[in-house]
C-alpha cells in the first residue's frame, strides 16, 4: 500500500503494544520516534554545531542526523537520513533560509491575519504565498496564519532537498510535519488521540509512491485556538500548509452546542488573535455519547469535502476517547 493505518481504537487493527514497541526500537533507522538531544561528541562538524544569526535566529545539531532551528515562536526539529557530507549540505540550506524567514513574515503580517478573499493582494514573500495558497477559495473564515506552521515546514524541507544523496526528510514545525522520500523509501509515524493522555493510539505508513508529503494536527487542547472541540484532528495532504488550514477547519467542524462546552472570545485569550472576537474553546466536560457522534460526524462531514476537492488523503479525527478516520479510496490501492 502507498499509504496504510493501523489503528488500536476502533477495532480494524490491533497493533497497538506492539507499534509502541517498534516506534521506539526502530527510531533510527525507520520511524520518525522522538527528538533526543545526542552526546556533543556525535557532533560531524563542531564549527557548524550551532550558532545565532545576525536575526538572533539559532541553530544546533542535536545528533548526527537532527537538526534544531529556533527563531521567535517558529520552532523546527529536522531528521535528514543521508551521507555525513549530504546531510550537513542539506542542514546548510536549512540554516541559511531559516535566518530570513522570521523577518519575512513580519512584514506581510497585517495581510497574513486577514481573512482570505477574492480581492487579497499578492504576497512577496515565498513562504507567504504558500500561507495564502492553502487557505484561497474557502468559503469558510479562514486566514492564511491557519497554515504558517506548515508552509514553514514545507519552505525548509523544499530548500533542503537541493542538497544532493538525501534519503529521507523531515521538518517538524510544532507537530506540523513535513516529508520528503526517495524512491523505494518509507516512513511511520505515530498518533495521539488526546494530547493529555500521550500513548500511542494510531500509525501511519507513508512510501515514496503515497502522496502525501504533509502532516498536521489541529485541536481545541493543541498550541493553537479551536471554535471547535475535537481534541485532535490528524490531516495527511500532499503539502503540510494544506493539512494545516486543513486541519484547523476540520478541527472547527468537530462540534455541538452543549452546557458543558465554555468558550471565551479569542481576543480575550491571545492579543491579537486573528480570530478576533469568535468564540473558541477552553473547556469540554463530559459529552453523551450521542453529542461526541453527532460533533465526529460534522467533522466527517467536512473531511470529506476536503478529499473530494483533492486537498487532502486523510483525516483521523479524536474526540473523548471516540475515533473516526476519513480516506481517500485511492490511498488504499496498491
Amino acid at each position: 500500500n502507498r499509504m496504510g493505518w493501523n489503528h488500536g481504537a476502533s477495532g480494524l487493527f490491533d497493533r497497538r503494544e506492539s507499534m509502541w514497541q517498534e516506534t521506539m526500537q526502530s527510531n533510527a533507522d525507520d520511524s520518525f520516534g522522538r527528538m533526543l538531544q545526542m552526546p556533543q561528541e556525535t557532533f560531524l562538524e563542531p564549527q557548524f554545531a550551532q550558532g545565532t544569526s545576525n536575526s538572533n535566529a539559532v541553530h544546533r545539531i542535536l545528533s548526527a542526523n537532527r537538526l534544531h532551528l529556533q527563531h521567535g515562536p517558529i520552532d523546527l526539529f529536522i531528521v535528514v537520513d543521508a551521507s555525513e557530507k549530504d546531510r550537513i549540505n542539506a542542514f546548510s540550506f536549512a540554516v541559511q533560509r531559516f535566518d530570513t524567514i522570521l523577518e519575512e513574515l513580519v512584514a506581510e503580517l497585517q495581510w497574513l491575519r486577514s481573512p482570505w478573499n477574492k480581492d487579497f493582494p499578492e504576497l512577496q514573500s515565498s513562504v507567504a504565498k504558500r500561507m495564502v495558497t492553502a487557505v484561497q477559495g474557502l468559503d469558510d473564515f479562514i486566514t492564511p496564519m491557519a497554515a504558517v506552521a506548515g508552509a514553514v515546514a514545507d519552505e525548509i524541507r523544499d530548500t533542503m532537498i537541493q542538497a544532493h544523496g538525501l534519503e529521507r526528510v523531515m521538518v517538524n514545525n510544532g507537530g506540523d510535519i513535513a516529508l520528503w522520500l526517495k524512491e523505494n523509501a518509507r516512513l511511520r509515524l505515530g498518533v495521539i488521540n488526546n494530547p493529555d493522555i500521550p500513548t500511542l493510539d494510531a500509525e501511519v505508513e507513508i512510501d515514496f509512491q503515497s502522496p502525501v508529503r504533509g502532516v498536521a494536527t489541529s485541536g481545541w487542547k493543541g498550541r493553537s485556538q479551536s471554535l471547535g472541540i475535537a481534541d485532535a484532528v490528524t490531516v495527511l495532504a500532499p503539502t503540510t500548509a494544506h493539512a494545516d488550514a486543513a486541519a484547523t477547519l476540520i478541527a472547527n467542524a468537530v462540534n455541538i452546542n452543549h452546557p458543558a462546552i465554555i468558550r471565551k472570545p479569542a481576543s480575550e485569550l491571545v492579543d491579537n488573535s486573528d480570530l478576533g472576537e469568535f468564540l473558541v474553546t477552553i473547556e469540554v466536560g463530559r459529552l453523551p455519547d450521542s453529542g461526541v457522534n453527532e460533533a465526529l460526524e460534522r467533522g466527517i462531514e467536512r473531511a470529506k469535502y476536503f478529499i473530494n476537492q483533492g486537498w487532502i488523503e486523510t483525516a483521523y479525527l479524536s474526540l473523548q476517547q471516540n475515533t473516526r478516520i476519513v480516506q481517500n479510496p485511492e490511498s488504499r490501492k496498491s
